[in-house]
């Protein structure tokens, strides 16, 4: 069976965050699925809720199941949301799992500051899009640049999403999580602050941090974060021939 990879995105954006990742396996021969979540994307017109999060990831995920080893791979909400999906008390068909800046706790002061801090941005003119494209502009790399926004913004979802995140239990979903498990993050990443944290909860799992890169660590370094891909599946395939 050949190994799939689910994807799931971050706050805002949408499945199109992925195409340099998406491109990048199936050129391998390898499954890739970019699922947009509630709110976001082909859904924008759907209101974002925890439950239609994680139907989504289930359902994408239990879909490539039939196909093959899932690996599931995550970003930042979407991150936060699959930690706790995959670290369920009834584990889900996942072999192995990336998450990508998302070892933070999102409730308290932290959250609170983060929801202030956007709803400020959606008051400036154009939702301060000319900020965010300025700062994209000079912090992507060509390959990757029109990917991040190309499936739209979900504006009007974003304080709704920070909201329900906050009933996340992370500290106990990290440490059921019983598959291979990546922790990445950029260097200037902002959702670096419980990275220890997560990984003392669960020692089997890895931390990388990604030299000069910020919290956009899979777009900024699209060949980085596709050999860490690379490196899950590598780890799949021997789990595999070891059992087999």
């Amino acid at each position: 069976m050949t190994p799939q990879v689910v994807f799931v995105h971050g706050i805002r954006t949408s499945a199109s965050m992925w195409r340099a990742q998406v491109e990048h396996l199936t050129a391998a021969g390898i499954g890739a699925h970019a699922l947009d979540l509630p709110g976001h994307g082909t859904r924008m017109n759907e209101t974002f809720t925890l439950d239609g999060a994680f139907e989504t990831i289930d359902r994408a995920v239990r879909d490539a199941a039939t196909r093959g080893p899932v690996l599931l791979v995550a970003h930042s909400m979407g991150g936060l949301l699959s930690i706790q999906y995959t670290g369920c008390e009834d584990p889900p068909p996942v072999d192995a799992f990336i998450a990508a800046s998302c070892t933070a706790i999102p409730r308290g002061p932290g959250l609170a500051i983060y929801r202030t801090l956007a709803r400020g941005f959606n008051r400036l003119p154009g939702r301060g899009q000319a900020l965010t494209d300025m700062v994209l502009d000079r912090t992507l790399p060509p390959e990757t640049r029109t990917d991040f926004g190309a499936g739209g913004y979900a504006y009007d979802m974003q304080d709704v999403a920070l909201r329900s995140l906050s009933v996340l239990d992370l500290v106990t979903a990290v440490a059921r999580i019983s598959v291979p498990t990546w922790f990445v993050n950029g260097q200037w990443d902002q959702l670096r602050s419980n990275e220890r944290l997560f990984t003392a909860l669960n020692p089997d799992t890895e931390l990388i941090v990604v030299p000069r890169t910020s919290h956009l660590v899979t777009a900024m370094r699209p060949r980085v974060f596709n050999a860490v891909i690379g490196l899950a599946l590598a780890t799949m395939e021997r789990a595999r021939s070891a059992s087999g």
